[in-house]
């Protein structure tokens, strides 16, 4: 079985159900309200301990009950906790705020969700892993490791998230082996050098589908036609069913068809962190 250490983010998202986005100055009513894990790199790790891929969280949290329930729900999704750090202060919390169409606002609390660098990560345990997912996390960090990886042989993923426009991934982006964007993101990236040229560029386009690049092919998946509850996550889960397939040696139209499977069984839910299965996104699949 192949086992993946994903790093970056691991917070508290509180989950706020409106029955639209209000405008400035304008008002919302709250229909409903949640808290459950969250963070990009813990929304991955829990995709792919549910699809049955070995999985490391390597992030920090707090030293409070958020951090607390944030590390029993990923062991309870089957995530190896060992190289969480546990840091002094408040675990970060999001307030996602979901309108009846799917659309989501982010108003964030960091707390210590980056009080870890990349000496943190024990040398033996990066060398025992397949593959290293980072999501968005500090810069200098990130760098770091995506050069530690590639020391012990360890292939590379990054999927930098919303502010990949204004945090300085550069470094991080270019030595990535497999490189995660959806349209906004890769409009934003436009400085830096994403040509497929010695790596994979997965490109993200929600409702409809995804693609891959590669330094000699092009490949296209048309995504799956869902109601849209809560599209948070959902490229996180994209992210978990594409690599828990390449890791296992699937070509890339399976990797495709089975990442918008996920990402689109996580757009049809509630909450950031969708419990993903083989038997949910077969039936997708199989169009049941």
């Amino acid at each position: 079985m192949p086992r993946v250490i994903c790093a970056g983010h691991v917070n508290w998202d509180v989950t706020l159900r409106v029955d639209h986005l209000p405008e400035p100055d304008g008002e919302a009513a709250i229909e409903a309200q949640s808290g459950a894990g969250g963070g990009s790199a813990a929304n991955v790790a829990g995709g792919l301990a549910g699809l049955n891929v070995a999985t490391d969280i390597f992030g920090s949290i707090g030293d409070d009950g958020h951090g607390a329930d944030v590390e029993a729900e990923l062991a309870d999704a089957g995530v190896d906790c060992e190289t969480l750090v546990r840091a002094d202060g408040p675990t970060a919390v999001k307030y996602l705020v979901v309108a009846a169409d799917g659309r989501v606002m982010v108003l964030g609390r960091d707390g210590v969700n980056e009080a870890f660098s990349a000496t943190d990560l024990p040398a033996e345990r990066l060398a025992a892993a397949d593959h290293l997912h980072l999501t968005s996390h500090d810069p200098e960090t990130a760098a770091a490791l995506v050069d530690r990886a590639h020391e012990v042989d360890v292939s590379v993923s990054f999927d930098p998230g919303r502010r990949v426009g204004d945090r300085g991934f550069e470094a991080a982006l270019d030595g990535a082996d497999v490189v995660f964007l959806n349209d906004r993101e890769a409009a934003a990236a436009l400085d830096a050098d994403l040509s497929p040229r010695g790596r994979t560029l997965v490109l993200k386009h929600g409702p409809r589908g995804a693609e891959v690049r590669t330094p000699t092919e092009t490949y296209t998946h048309p995504g799956f036609a869902v109601d849209t509850v809560d599209t948070t996550g959902a490229g996180d889960a994209f992210a978990a069913g594409f690599l828990a397939c390449r890791l296992d040696g699937d070509n890339y139209d399976r990797a495709l068809a089975v990442a918008n499977a996920c990402g689109a069984l996580a757009a049809s839910a509630l909450g950031a962190r969708t419990t993903l299965d083989w038997t949910a996104v077969d039936r997708l699949l199989d169009g049941e």
